[in-house]
């Protein structure tokens, strides 16, 4: 069974509802739940928010944060799992940016993903290093890892 699978089922169970905000995945996270059928019952609509200005007017992410801290960070991340949630009225919303490659810098280096995660409970966030695994790599690992993010925190059926 996929993750997609395991969440489409387990979310059914815990009437929630989830949502994404992506922006180095480009809506693989989206399209990875709706590949399966029935996901109209837990999701609604997800976020493509590739630049800093649709972080912006799409999901409330303020220019403060991206000035202080750049797309790819924790910070950004909150924002953008906070304004999704709020804009799709889900239970819960994972959030992801980061650099997949090529390229990156010596502070933020390619394989280099920052997720967060909002609900009820309030936000979690995570960065994680892939490495430079090539950019088809990094974006897969970074939809495995949010849908992870999202089985693990949905709430008790």
């Amino acid at each position: 069974m996929s993750l997609a699978q395991d969440l489409l089922i387990r979310a059914r169970a815990a009437k929630a509802t989830v949502t994404c905000a992506e922006s180095c995945t480009g809506g693989m996270v989206a399209a990875a739940i709706t590949d399966v059928a029935g996901s109209s019952d837990i999701f609604e609509r997800g976020f493509v928010t590739y630049s800093n200005t649709a972080k912006q007017e799409m999901l409330g992410v303020q220019a403060a944060t991206l000035n202080a801290f750049g797309a790819v960070s924790e910070e950004t991340a909150h924002e953008m799992a906070v304004g999704a949630r709020k804009a799709a009225r889900a239970t819960l919303a994972v959030a992801i940016s980061g650099i997949a490659g090529p390229g990156g810098s010596e502070f933020k280096p390619e394989g280099r993903v920052c997720f967060a995660l909002a609900s009820d409970q309030g936000t979690i966030g995570e960065t994680i290093d892939f490495g430079a695994l090539g950019r088809d790599a990094v974006r897969q690992a970074a939809r495995d890892h949010a849908l992870d993010l999202l089985l693990r925190n949905l709430p008790a059926e």
